[in-house]
């Protein structure tokens, strides 16, 4: 009973292996379709992104499935790791593994805010050059109705001249 449970736990860590390795593999593309401009790379990243979100929803949903069949069976778990140790007990041949995925997890984490924060950069620039197209590249005011301008160019820095 206990080989079929270690043999589990190891088919889906390594699929779990696989998974975060194409998503780095994909959100580094990302990364440099974004640093490039290249939009037809973005596309294509932003389609495969989609597919591995979907391969990851499966997965969490397979992951499920095991911890209540495990609990089923007596297993007293909240998730893999607990899985593991309810199994091997402390002595688990899976530790190197689940600190592997723990260590990817982080990295796909810090790729995802890196692309988050290079699209940010990217919209300020563009609202930027809205802005300037936008006025003509005068220097006005966002809300001025015409009536304030007189009414600041008559007033000092720091104390209004009409005092």
């Amino acid at each position: 009973m206990s080989n079929h449970w270690t043999f589990t736990l190891a088919s889906l860590l390594n699929e779990l292996s696989d998974l975060q390795r194409h998503l780095l593999d994909v959100l580094e593309r990302k990364r440099q379709a974004l640093a490039n401009a290249d939009m037809e790379g973005l596309a294509r990243t932003t389609e495969e992104e989609g597919r591995i979100a979907e391969q990851l929803q499966a997965f969490a949903a397979k992951r499920e499935v095991l911890l209540q069949q495990a609990q089923q069976e007596g297993f007293a778990c909240r998730n893999l790791r607990g899985l593991a140790v309810a199994v091997e007990g402390t002595r688990s041949s899976h530790k190197r593994q689940f600190q592997e995925a723990a260590d990817r997890s982080r990295l796909i984490q810090i790729q995802a805010l890196t692309n988050w924060m290079l699209t940010q950069r990217a919209m300020i620039h563009l609202s930027q050059l809205l802005e300037i197209i936008a006025t003509g590249g005068r220097l006005r005011p966002t809300y001025d109705k015409g009536e304030s301008r007189v009414r600041v160019e008559a007033c000092g820095a720091l104390v209004d001249q009409e005092v």
